[in-house]
């Protein structure tokens, strides 16, 4: 992952930017007017991937061999034919929410919550039956969609086999064999919008999204729907975050890709209202585990600041201290410092529902 380019997709197309002179500048536009759901940056060979989600005309994955210079339509993850018996959730692709890749094999999370396998870069798809047909899954349940769905893939950066996939509202779950069987790995998170007796079920936590430190692969963080949650175990087991301050509501998480004890959180008043606490739009970074935190705000909107952060739209490089955020509302920062110091790059772009760098 480099420090210098980096993709933004939002409800109207995908934005490619280049960091020149300091600043970042948007150089590219592709697919512009069509709402891209995920990005997959490119490899050193030049591929990446997209998804689009068009309405009427349903989900296209689209993949170039050229940083995004010029892109062709690949194959779209397919659910099989639903039996009849199969009541509840439709067995119908609804969005690609996001997208992983390690080693030769490319992983999608879906809504309504299936796992789909490409080991020839989405030339094709499988839907990985071993988790979308566990018992466990008739009790997963929508997390602001009408359905489940697979928002976070966190791959081993050594082992191919192993990633723990996070599921809104499903809890974790982890393989270690490359999706032939699973583990759930949400122990110790709690659901405070559940019954006091089903609040520690971890099959219906809601973890808004979960990261993996690639320097230290058993350290996870989790930002949930009713805190923050943080394993160094592998997922085995989470403790919780308290000492969070300004709010413990959130979607987004990034933890440095070198140092497991520094993440980067984006704090927010929870449910109906989803917006930065007092109007003042601040990022809470721990250097400690969690022990301690510090509120960053220089160079972010203070006043009538309504900027939500989805759970994609905020994303370290290997560097460890270049950082990119993007809004609801079509703003996007940018710093160089950890945080530190914010500078806006942009406030007129569509929705943003992802940035990565390349």
């Amino acid at each position: 992952m480099t420090n210098d380019r980096a993709w933004v997709a939002t409800r109207k197309g995908l934005f490619e930017l280049r960091r020149r002179d300091g600043g970042w500048r948007i150089e590219r536009s592709s697919f512009l007017g069509e709402p891209v759901s995920m990005l997959l940056p490119p490899r050193a060979d030049g591929r990446m991937l997209a998804a689009l989600k068009l309405g009427h005309f349903g989900v296209k994955v689209h993949r170039s061999g050229d940083a995004g210079a010029t892109w062709t339509e690949v194959a779209t993850p397919a659910y099989p034919e639903q039996p009849p018996e199969a009541a509840g959730v439709p067995w119908k692709l609804v969005q690609v929410w996001t997208l992983q890749a390690v080693g030769g094999t490319v992983w999608a999370g879906t809504l309504p919550g299936g796992l789909f396998r490409s080991d020839d870069f989405g030339g094709s798809w499988q839907l990985v039956r071993s988790l979308w047909d566990r018992p466990e899954r008739a009790e997963w349940m929508g997390g602001g969609y009408d359905v489940p769905g697979i928002h976070s893939i966190c791959v081993h950066p050594a082992d191919a086999d192993e990633l723990l996939v996070g599921i809104s509202c499903g809890g974790a779950w982890t393989t270690r064999d490359g999706g032939a069987s699973w583990m759930s790995s949400a122990g110790g998170m709690r659901a405070d919008f559940m019954p006091p007796e089903q609040a520690g079920n971890p099959n219906i936590q809601d973890p808004h999204c979960i990261v993996r430190c690639a320097a230290v692969p058993q350290v996870l963080w989790c930002q949930h729907h009713c805190g923050i949650w943080r394993s160094t175990d592998s997922g085995q087991s989470w403790d919780e975050i308290t000492t969070a301050p300004v709010s413990k509501f959130g979607f987004t998480v990034a933890v440095d890709p070198q140092d497991p004890d520094t993440a980067w959180f984006v704090p927010a008043i929870a449910d109906q209202t989803r917006v930065p606490v007092d109007g003042a739009l601040v990022v809470n970074r721990t250097r400690d585990g969690g022990r301690t935190f510090e509120t960053l705000r220089a160079g972010l909107p203070q006043t009538h600041a309504y900027d939500l952060m989805y759970r994609h739209a905020l994303d370290v490089a290997a560097d460890g201290r270049s950082l990119l955020m993007g809004s609801t509302t079509g703003g996007l920062w940018a710093s160089d410092d950890a945080g530190d110091h914010w500078r806006t790059v942009s406030l007129n772009l569509p929705m943003i529902h992802a940035v990565r760098f390349g």
